[in-house]
């Protein structure tokens, strides 16, 4: 009788086996799961970011227009937003010729001539180096002036990048063969 009223039944140890494979198998199964979410995630973040990345800057030839707008306001964080929007944009050198095209080349150096603080000038420069990646542009920057105009901004004891992109410039114009001297 003693025996049948065990409260402890005969297989425990495999019992608790099985259900510690079982549990071990869940948490493998769960992890897998979880990992593979992960994946799942950061192929899809990739994949919307370079989309994002490739498709942004076309969307249309508004953008760029809006941008060499924004250099002829008068306010110069308006300035500012429009370069750098151009320095952006100008990845390829058909988007750099587009801007070329649509008068930003000209604007830039207008807004670099004018420039009163060291940010609007950093701005403009910044956008006149991306554009300067062209040879085309950089023809088209030269017919605006640009070689007097960066030679005579002055350097930043805030922005060191103003004088690096000023001897990038000046560097790309040397290298093109024109006359940077005067």
């Amino acid at each position: 009788m003693q025996h049948l009223c065990r409260r402890n039944p005969v297989n425990v140890q495999s019992r608790n086996f099985s259900s510690s494979f079982y549990r071990d198998e869940k948490s493998i199964e769960e992890e897998a799961e979880r990992k593979i979410g992960w994946l799942l995630k950061l192929i899809f973040a990739g994949t919307a970011g370079v989309i994002a990345y490739n498709l942004l800057p076309y969307m249309g030839e508004n953008l760029v227009q809006q941008s060499v707008s924004l250099l002829n306001v008068k306010d110069p964080l308006f300035k500012r937003m429009g370069a750098s929007r151009l320095a952006r944009i100008a990845i390829d050198d058909k988007r750099r010729m587009k801007i070329v095209e649509l008068g930003g080349a000209k604007e830039l150096v207008n807004m670099l001539a004018a420039a009163k603080d060291d940010r609007t000038r950093k701005a403009a420069l910044k956008a006149l180096v991306a554009i300067s990646k062209s040879d085309e542009a950089v023809g088209a920057l030269h017919e605006a002036g640009a070689i007097p105009v960066i030679r005579s901004t002055p350097d930043s004891t805030e922005y060191n990048e103003i004088e690096q992109y000023k001897l990038n410039l000046l560097s790309r114009f040397r290298d093109l063969r024109y006359d940077v001297s005067s």
